[in-house]
């Protein structure tokens, strides 16, 4: 298993959580892979106390199942949990893109740009990490910046499938095809012209046509040999 290091500060069980967070994220950590305690206890150099406790916390967050007896795994979504999961963001969005115009136009505006030219990098570079991470930092800054708490929190519930997902099912394919990038420019386009009708008919279709894309890719992957 690959070596993690650690950055300061936090407790040693948010160090953990913090670090193997990112490696589901990042595919650093196979959806459906099994996850070791021991060794994951020898890499970092700690316990085994403290993994669990990060591992609990990666449960809460949707990013590990763990079994009794059996073991803990990276989650691995069903075809229904994708498609509830692809309903929440198709509700949630639009509305947060609203709320994020009223409350924090230009802030919002400025993060999306910023998020735009970073995907525009990692298409250059077809570096698939680097472009969910940017389509991350597009969709989570209408959170952010939308002024409601409980909005926020609802959406951070999912925000770590969410990314997982995307990094490891749909970036791939993103850095390949201009499609995406160019529909989160219009994503920009429609917010900043306050066009929510224009804003919801993309997100909806966007969230969806992704939906089918991790879908299809988990099946493509059940059945290799």
């Amino acid at each position: 298993m690959k070596s993690f290091r650690l950055d300061p500060p936090k407790s040693l069980s948010a160090k953990v959580m913090l670090r193997l967070r990112q490696a589901i994220i990042e595919g650093e950590l196979a959806l459906g892979a099994i996850i070791a305690e021991e060794t994951l206890a020898q890499s970092f150099g700690v316990s085994r106390t403290p993994v669990r406790e990060a591992l609990n916390q990666l449960q809460l967050q949707g990013l590990v199942t763990i079994r009794p007896q059996v073991g803990s795994f990276v989650f691995r979504p069903s075809p229904e949990d994708i498609a509830e999961l692809c309903e929440f963001r198709s509700v949630i969005e639009p509305r947060a893109a609203e709320l994020a115009f009223r409350h924090d136009r230009d802030g919002t505006i400025a993060a999306m740009a910023a998020a735009i030219a970073d995907m525009e990098k990692a298409l250059e570079k077809r570096d698939n990490v680097a472009y969910g991470r940017a389509d991350t930092a597009l969709h989570e800054a209408l959170f952010t910046h939308c002024g409601n708490s409980y909005i926020e929190e609802s959406y951070r519930l999912a925000a770590g499938k969410i990314a997982a997902l995307r990094t490891n099912l749909s970036s791939p394919i993103d850095v390949q095809n201009p499609t995406s990038y160019e529909e989160h420019r219009s994503f920009l386009r429609f917010f900043e012209a306050g066009d929510f009708a224009a804003f919801e008919r993309l997100m909806v279709a966007h969230v969806t046509a992704s939906g089918r894309t991790y879908v299809k890719v988990l099946e493509e992957r059940a059945g290799r040999p």
